[in-house]
């Protein structure tokens, strides 16, 4: 979350004209992250203080961000706790501000973990609640290509090729094509709306219960597998891409317990934790070449260490993944 376009008072009072939540009493910007504008907004109705979170949409267009009100409202009433845009006394929810697609959505009000702070406990509630986000997600009726998949890393990997070491060049076409096999055999593997990226500053808790799952905006349909492989790469791995096996275990067989895996998949998962492995390298490589941009509107972001998924790369093509 960030703040790249400015609001005012009056424009947040002209917005709420449409609803039915309450008196504007404040709002505040919210720092970090690198794709949208969000803000905290504290309303005041009959004399009780709700608080709620705008977002306005920086990079999406108004064509591409139906998908995420419909995901997040159908998520919602299936009982996934993820963020979900509210509807206008007219049923509108998906609004504009400043020009762009916008929203407010209620606010959770748990915190995030330190990666030295997820334990197995921790690990077995976001495991099952991925299930449950895949087993709700099913029946959803729209489907969106994910903008950083199979095709993007193809023409990605070749296009930094040369800016690359000789080992991590061939190391990460090495990875590409084993994807590539993977999607040839003849078992399918299932398919589905994932989440995308639900590392662990995604997610919200209070103590050790999950209370929300955030930033459902890289959500795409892919194989459900991926998903959970993106998860295992955060949530139980080091500082050097180690993999701690109980923090494993526990995400997994929570998952399980809740949608259990196909044969196809269990002999799919080593691959998919090295592809999930390979996707975030090669995604901080690019900024961090100097490739894209870093900053928007003059506001700086921290660039991410790629190195920390290439050791976790290695670690998984040392020590294959295995739902056993």
């Amino acid at each position: 979350m960030a703040v790249y376009t400015q609001i005012t008072h009056a424009q947040l009072d002209a917005l709420l004209e449409d609803y039915d939540l309450g008196q504007l009493v404040d709002f505040t910007g919210i720092e970090g992250g690198i794709e949208n504008s969000n803000f905290f907004v504290t309303l005041d109705r009959a004399g009780q203080h709700i608080d709620y979170v705008l977002t306005l949409f920086e990079e999406l267009g108004q064509d591409e961000t139906p998908f995420f009100v419909e995901l997040g409202q159908w998520l919602q009433a299936r009982q996934v706790p993820v963020p979900h845009a509210i509807k206008d006394r007219n049923g509108i929810a998906l609004k504009q501000l400043c020009g762009k697609p916008a929203f407010f959505q209620p606010r959770f009000h748990g915190h995030h973990l330190d990666r030295e702070q997820i334990s197995a406990a921790h690990c077995e509630e976001i495991g099952a609640a991925l299930a449950r986000f895949h087993l709700a997600g099913e029946d959803f009726y729209l489907r969106r290509q994910a903008q950083r998949g199979v095709f993007w890393w193809r023409r990605e990997s070749q296009a930094i090729r040369h800016r690359l070491s000789p080992e991590d060049a061939e190391l990460l076409q090495q990875e590409v094509a084993l994807f590539d096999t993977l999607r040839e055999r003849p078992f399918g593997l299932p398919l589905g709306t994932i989440h995308g990226d639900l590392f662990h500053d995604n997610a919200l808790f209070v103590d050790d219960r999950l209370e929300g799952i955030l930033d459902i905006y890289n959500a795409a349909t892919a194989f459900l597998l991926f998903d959970l492989a993106i998860v295992a790469n955060d949530w139980c791995t080091d500082a050097q891409g180690r993999v701690d096996p109980r923090r494993e275990q526990a995400l997994t067989r929570a998952y399980a317990d809740v949608r259990p895996f196909s044969d196809e998949e269990a002999a799919a998962w080593p691959t998919l934790t090295r592809t999930a492995a390979m996707r975030f390298w090669l995604s901080r490589l690019i900024p961090w070449l100097g490739i894209e941009q870093a900053a928007r509107s003059g506001i700086s972001t921290k660039l991410k260490d790629p190195d920390e998924f290439r050791r976790i790369l290695l670690q998984r093509i040392a020590h294959p993944a295995s739902l056993a």
